[in-house]
């Protein structure tokens, strides 16, 4: 169960590559994960991706949100102190663990029936599931990774599929 904590304001703290080099950054956060469980919500950017795959290799079992770019953006800055308060909440209500004990249910074939790889608007696509689903954006590889990953059902994945549809 997740617990979201806020105060008047939404306090957030960035957790900088450097800060991930220091062994103790990683042990407080194993730490945290046996005994409350973590989220780990990083900026949509390279970056943050090199600091949540760091953190799911050192401490598995961690859950992961996804913020947008565009939902992330303020000038040229991209990070989630931009973001509003509620796209974090949503963020956070759609975290994903990793399944240690995943099948691989979709292929490359779901990618191209489902217009989500080979099509013009497929990038589009891929953004919109991804902010459905909380998974995030990715390119064909990287999107078709999460979707086993995170062990979302087919159930879940075509009720998206639909929303999508609807826009």
């Amino acid at each position: 169960m997740m617990k979201l904590l806020l105060n008047k304001q939404l306090r957030l703290k960035s957790l900088l590559p450097m800060a991930l080099a220091k062994p103790s950054t990683l042990e407080r956060i194993k730490k945290a994960q046996e005994t409350c469980g973590v989220i780990v919500l990083t900026d949509p950017d390279y970056a943050g991706e090199q600091i949540r795959t760091r953190i799911e290799k050192y401490v598995p079992g961690v859950k992961h949100a996804y913020i947008k770019r565009s939902l992330a953006k303020k000038n040229d800055n991209i990070g989630v102190e931009n973001a509003q308060v509620q796209v974090i909440i949503d963020a956070l209500k759609k975290a994903h663990a990793t399944e240690t004990s995943h099948k691989d249910e979709y292929t490359q074939e779901d990618m191209v029936a489902y217009g989500l790889t080979l099509c013009e608007e497929a990038s589009e696509r891929r953004d919109a599931l991804g902010d459905i689903l909380g998974i995030g954006y990715g390119n064909t590889k990287t999107f078709l990774k999460r979707l086993n990953k995170y062990g979302i059902k087919r159930q879940a994945f075509e009720a998206a599929i639909l929303r999508l549809e609807q826009k």
